[in-house]
């Protein structure tokens, strides 16, 4: 399991080296372009509310991207992900698809270092 503290946009982590590259892992997720909501939200920003409900489109593909991401690392062998990055693009039907991509990677503590995520 990847720790969060292990998935870094840095290219390395500080206290571990890396032992084995596993190549580049994705997640990707797309939202489809929601009206109500989208009015909803800007109504909701007029009059200050910004609760949870109100989290935009692109940020919640953004979460499930970064979980697939992941995921996709674990099945991998990987217990940390190194040069986290986003790419967001709106399609021409209007929804919104963020791909999370990072080398994912095998870490070692460095000699006198513990591992914080074996705790």
């Amino acid at each position: 399991m990847i720790a969060p503290e292990n998935v870094v946009t840095f290219e390395r982590i500080d206290g571990f080296r890396v032992l084995k590259s596993l190549g580049y892992a994705y997640g990707q997720a797309s939202r489809p372009k929601n009206l109500l909501r989208a009015t909803f939200r800007s109504i909701g920003a007029f009059i200050g509310l910004a609760p949870i409900e109100y989290l935009t489109d692109a940020e919640r593909a953004r979460a499930e991207s970064l979980s697939a991401l992941i995921a996709r690392a674990n099945t991998l062998g990987a217990n940390g992900i190194v040069g986290l990055q986003f790419q967001v693009a709106e399609q021409s039907d209007g929804s919104t698809r963020v791909v999370a991509f990072g080398e994912a990677v095998i870490l070692d503590p460095e000699p006198g270092k513990t591992d914080p995520s074996a705790t």
